[in-house]
């Protein structure tokens, strides 16, 4: 690993500062929390916090039905994403915030955490749980329903059953990261969900996480494309630091979706800033695209310090 490219993510965000100083570097762990509590009082995790209106809304939106990016649900999760600690007193005030006032007006008026109908949102909505402590009678119906919508090829769709019987990449990886979320946060060792959680991760590892598994092509080019924040979005590097985060040894099959990662590498040792997902009212978190962007770089870095070593 390149000191000056290690230096250039230390002089960033604090939420990019923590994770570099435990996923790269192996800082003592009073470090790493010490940095990380700097999220919520400090630079974009401060900003978000501040975002959010008395009503625990943020934008006005539960979810954004035009796009909107500053919703609750996004919002929630970039907050997730750059490691804004639960426990802080600015994150706990959020979340009680969001929990005695928002709800899914169109879904019988169920409350944030109970999530609503689509399993990419549901997937996003119980990973938020999870993270920020708030389980119960919500949690497990998203839960539930999910166990019962997994379909035969091991995945997840959005569309209705009766629509289609073929998961798709983007709500499988939404769940998986729910899953895997909710099993860490509970301790649960629930037959049923961790076959759950396998079989989706198989469903992506069959199709070496963005290829057709009949003809070997790419599935979707927006695949290749690493952006953040990644809302519901399917990305490879997306999929790859969910089987770092995983742990143990990296399957043989993500193979070909690491050298996708080490072909965008720039010369001097960053990842450029993908394409930005479509949205309005986004926070534009992560460079221009095109430019080094510390968020690929960091993610990239320890997939392939986790994965392949030797590229390094």
């Amino acid at each position: 690993m390149h000191d000056d490219v290690i230096s250039w993510l230390l002089d960033g965000d604090p939420s990019v500062r923590w994770q570099v100083m435990r996923d790269l570097q192996g800082a003592p762990d009073a470090e790493v929390a010490a940095e990380r509590a700097r999220v919520a009082t400090e630079g974009w995790g401060a900003r978000v916090l501040a975002d959010q209106a008395d009503d625990g809304s943020w934008g006005g939106q539960v979810y954004g039905p035009n796009r909107q990016r500053n919703s609750v649900m996004w919002s929630l999760q970039i907050l997730r994403n750059l490691g804004a600690p639960p426990e802080a007193p600015p994150v706990r005030s959020a979340i009680d915030r969001v929990v005695a006032g928002v709800r899914w007006h169109e879904f019988d008026d169920l409350p944030y955490f109970s999530g609503e109908v689509e399993e990419c949102v549901n997937g996003g909505v119980l990973a938020n749980a999870s993270y920020f402590g708030v389980l119960g009678e919500g949690s497990d119906r998203i839960l539930s329903l999910l166990l019962d919508e997994t379909l035969p090829d091991g995945g997840w769709n959005c569309d209705p059953i009766e629509e289609s019987q073929r998961s798709s990449f983007n709500p499988t990886l939404c769940v998986l990261e729910g899953l895997l979320a909710w099993q860490r946060a509970t301790g649960s060792s629930d037959a049923r969900v961790e076959a759950a959680r396998r079989s989706g991760e198989e469903y992506l590892l069959e199709r070496s996480l963005f290829r057709r598994r009949t003809t070997g092509e790419v599935v979707n080019p927006h695949y290749l494309n690493f952006s953040f924040p990644t809302y519901w979005f399917y990305d490879v590097l997306r999929a790859l630091d969910h089987f770092r985060d995983l742990g143990g040894d990296p399957d043989p099959r993500l193979r070909p979706a690491l050298d996708v990662v080490l072909e965008q590498r720039l010369d001097d040792g960053r990842w450029p800033a993908g394409e930005r997902w479509p949205g309005r009212q986004a926070y534009e978190i992560d460079a221009p695209p095109g430019e080094p962007s510390p968020w690929n770089t960091l993610r990239a870095l320890r997939v392939l310090r986790w994965a392949d070593p030797d590229s390094l």
